[in-house]
């Protein structure tokens, strides 16, 4: 009689988990169905993605522009160069998504989780968004004219901003960007555009503006604590009321700041 091998129980249970896992979070729809469906879609007849579990999907190089994509789960999915512009992505999950070289300008993204993503050379423009991007990559990123300040007249459940916490936003275009009150300790803003940019209020603790172009540049209430801006243009700036100056690097000596903050 021939003997079962059979496997430790501790075992049993973390396969039995993980197909469980890989169950749960399995995507709705496949490439080639989700293009079935942009194909078919019109204007008044959005494809339906509502909702939809598109987990670690590649959709790189679709156009979703008559899609509705509204709570999709798109945590992992690759949609690199895809165009989303002018889309509601409210409520999205977007943990870890590819949108390097994406399209989405005039785009509104409210409540979501854009951390540890791939964001470079992503088109933001004219965007309204309100969300955690915490650790992901911005390099190159074309954030002109985007309103990510916080709406303090609509704060009902206490203020609600976007993080930036550890982006690198290194060349960056945020010309005429409002940040008012985004948190963005510890962002890499090395040779970045701010000209005309808005960042009253905002948390720029070890924030790195290393000769990034700051022209007109408003800061007023700043948290600036250990932020480096040697080499930056800051004709123009305003810095009133701004907090942690002493302990910036590359401030005090800068010959193109119109204000004399040290004194």
């Amino acid at each position: 009689m021939k003997q079962r091998h059979q496997l430790p129980l501790s075992i049993s249970f973390c396969i039995i988990n993980a197909l469980s896992i890989n169950a749960v979070f399995a995507a709705d729809l496949t490439r080639s169905q989700v293009q079935a469906l942009l194909q078919q879609a019109t204007a008044d007849k959005p494809a339906d993605l509502r909702r939809k579990n598109l987990t670690g999907v590649d959709l790189s190089k679709l156009d979703f522009r008559k899609a509705d994509l509204w709570g999709a789960d798109l945590r992992g999915a690759n949609l690199s160069q895809s165009n989303l512009s002018g889309l509601v992505l409210d409520l999205t999950v977007m943990t870890g998504i590819n949108l390097a070289g994406a399209n989405l300008s005039n785009v509104s993204i409210f409540g979501v989780s854009m951390m540890r993503s791939n964001l470079s050379h992503v088109n933001f423009s004219n965007s309204r968004v309100i969300a955690n991007l915490d650790g992901s990559d911005m390099t190159h990123a074309n954030l002109s004219n985007v309103r990510w300040g916080a709406d303090m007249k609509n704060q009902p459940m206490g203020l609600m901003r976007v993080s930036l916490n550890k982006v690198n936003l290194s060349h960056a275009n945020l010309k005429n960007a409002d940040l008012g009150r985004a948190t963005m300790r510890f962002a890499n803003l090395t040779d970045a555009n701010l000209e005309n940019s808005i960042l009253l209020s905002a948390e720029l603790a070890a924030a790195n503006f290393t000769h990034a172009n700051a022209t007109n540049a408003d800061f007023t209430a700043a948290k600036l604590g250990e932020a480096n801006f040697t080499g930056a243009i800051l004709t123009g700036a305003n810095f009133t009321k701004v907090q942690g100056l002493d302990s910036t690097r590359g401030l005090k000596n800068n010959t193109t700041k119109t204000q004399d903050l040290f004194n």
